[in-house]
């Protein structure tokens, strides 16, 4: 059995996912430590749990070791969500990629070495899939990563593994599919699909779309990644080393994704109904086809994931409705 878990540091616990994370943990009862720098974070997202029992925000960077230092004490587990997403970012500016996502995780391995925190629950990728064209994508059957992002989700992976094997470090890997849900932020260039889409059609603006619409993404409700996180936290010492796929377990191509939205948010704004969309050139580094085989999760972690696409959208699109108009 793992070592119960009373305190955990959360990196990127003012992110998307993070700050669903620290809602679930505690609510669960456990005490956090909140570590975010606030770059793509927003203190918005856990202003609700600041001066909460049990939970404490601490404003720092994983690529300060002293910072991440400062925020360890008496933490028996990490939840490590900390990175600089997107793959057209990565693309644009590899050298931050790899400060953030690798040097950072890095800091976050030796700082809980040293320290002596043995359980670390780390965000991985789909995107380590890379070229593989093998459905649904298992783990065991990587191809050769696509962008700098995906290069540093894989070499996370294998310090990982390293440091679990040189250091008995339980270091357990989440490969997230498409995450979407309340809070994912819609503004800037490298937002994700689905907050992106909304935004344009709240606005009345046609969609882009890159290339022909009909690649397919395994999207992944954000409650299913918490369930996933608050299962690596509580699994079985034998779980350590392994990384595992976290999806819903099915897809949808981004032609009938924006159908989907159009028709809920029309509930909203009948003219949004007749919004088009806008086709670009299709992005470099961008996987043609995903969907995630989760019976590893299942048999292992007793991951179950609740939320389908649909359901995940019900509860989303009404959020994004009510705090982005």
């Amino acid at each position: 059995m793992a070592v119960a878990v009373s305190m955990v540091l959360v990196t990127g616990g003012a992110g998307f996912i993070g700050s669903h994370v620290c809602d679930a943990l505690i609510a669960q009862g456990l005490h956090v430590r909140c570590l975010d720098n606030l770059e793509t974070g927003k203190q918005r997202n856990i202003e609700h749990l600041l001066g909460a029992k049990g939970f404490a925000f601490f404003q720092g960077d994983i690529r300060n070791a002293e910072d991440i230092e400062r925020a360890l004490n008496g933490v028996n587990a990490i939840v490590h969500l900390a990175a600089l997403g997107s793959v057209p970012r990565s693309i644009a500016f590899p050298l931050d990629s790899e400060a953030a996502n690798l040097g950072g995780f890095l800091n976050v391995l030796e700082a809980a070495r040293h320290s002596g925190v043995k359980r670390i629950v780390y965000a991985s990728s789909s995107s380590v899939y890379g070229d593989s064209p093998a459905l649904p994508k298992r783990e065991g059957q990587e191809g050769n990563p696509l962008s700098p992002y995906a290069v540093t989700k894989k070499m996370d992976e294998v310090y990982a593994g390293l440091y679990h094997h040189l250091f008995g470090t339980e270091t357990i890997g989440l490969r997230f599919f498409n995450i979407f849900g309340e809070r994912q932020d819609p503004e800037g260039a490298y937002a994700a699909a689905i907050p992106k889409f909304i935004r344009a059609l709240m606005e009345h603006e046609a969609p882009v779309v890159h290339g022909d619409g009909h690649q397919t993404r395994d999207f992944t409700y954000v409650g299913n990644a918490v369930q996933a996180v608050q299962l690596a936290l509580e699994a079985p010492v034998a779980c350590g080393g392994e990384v595992f796929n976290i999806a819903f377990g099915d897809s949808c191509d981004l032609l009938d994704l924006l159908g989907k939205l159009q028709s809920r948010l029309a509930r909203i704004d009948p003219a949004i109904a007749t919004v088009g969309v806008e086709h670009a050139p299709a992005r470099a580094g961008d996987v043609r086809a995903s969907l995630a085989d989760v019976s590893n999760a299942r048999e292992q972690l007793g991951y179950a994931p609740r939320f389908s696409l649909d359901e995940g959208l019900e509860r989303a699109v009404p959020w994004y409705a009510e705090h982005w108009r």
